[in-house]
Order: structure tokens, then sequence, then C-alpha cells
């Protein structure tokens, strides 16, 4: 945890109102987490509006900025844009709990705040499972729907000769 403690916020010390921090998201950053990205060169920035209240502090995370995929059609590389909002609202407590999905609490003690793993999620979160170029040409396009799998259409089975005097008779009734 010692290499987050750049992406704290420290609320202690502070007045109560509004108080605004940026961090400059990078490589670097992903890199911390040992987990498998699915991008590359990344370039943004996460703006922090943090709210102080005597009793509770209030975030709001802006993420914003750029990273570079890889199509899943034409495998050709393409900047793609992020950009996610999210609010936190953080209370004091005795331990660190983060059970509710709208509430964290930490503990009354604490100083300052981490905001990296929710930064973390946020741009995770933003990426598209299904990655495709905007530059896709028509060409690929046709290339796709050319050599797509065909839908087999169901057709109806041919009656069989042999059952069609038991159903004549089934009618009859």
């Amino acid at each position: 945890m010692e290499k987050l403690r750049k992406y704290e916020v420290v609320f202690s010390g502070l007045k109560n109102g509004k108080h605004n921090f940026r961090f400059e998201i990078d490589k670097e950053f992903f890199q911390l987490f040992d987990t498998e990205q699915e991008f590359t060169d990344p370039k943004l920035v996460a703006d922090v509006l943090m709210e102080k209240h005597t009793t509770f502090l209030e975030f709001w995370i802006t993420t914003s900025g750029t990273v570079n995929l890889t199509c899943d059609i034409t495998n050709d590389q393409f900047d793609h844009p992020i950009s996610s909002e999210m609010r936190l609202l953080v209370q004091f407590g005795e331990e660190y709990d983060d059970s509710e999905e709208e509430v964290i609490t930490i503990p009354r003690n604490d100083h300052a705040f981490n905001v990296a793993q929710f930064i973390y999620e946020e741009v995770m979160l933003a990426i598209p499972m299904k990655k495709v170029s905007p530059n896709i040409s028509d060409e690929d396009i046709e290339n796709l729907e050319k050599y797509k799998p065909q839908e087999e259409t169901e057709k109806e089975p041919e009656a069989d000769p042999r059952w069609d005097a038991l159903r004549k008779l089934k009618d009859k009734n």
C-alpha cells in the first residue's frame, strides 16, 4: 500500500468545504495493481472534488483521457476516449468497512483517504467489452459479412408418407 500513497487525499487540517485534487494516471499507476490490462499507453487525469463536512466526506471522482486499444476485428491500434464519474460518501467509524455499496466507513483516526482503487475500477469499467476501431473500413465490414457463419434456417421436416393414412383416420374422428 506504500506505493499507492501518492493517491491519498489528505483531509485532516482542511477546513469544511470543497477541495480539489488532481492525479495523473499513466502506465505506472496500473502496474501497481498487478493485473493484466487490455490496453496500453493510458493518458488519463483523475480530478477529485472532496467536500469535507463535520461528520463525513463526499467525493466526486471524474476520470478522463485516452487509452490505446487493439481492435477485435482488424488488430489495429486506436485511441479510445475514457470519461467516467463516480460519487463516494465516506463516513467515520470504528474500522474500515466497504460492504455497503454507496457508503464507505473509515476509522475515526484516519487522516487521509486513498482513491487509487476507485480510479482503477472506474477506468477498467469504462473499457468496452467489444473493441472496434472507429477507423474500420467498409471493406473490412464487407469481408466480415462475407465470411461470417451462415445461420441455418430450420425447415419443417417432410412428412413421412407412411403416417398419412393414420392422419386421415385421426382427422375423421
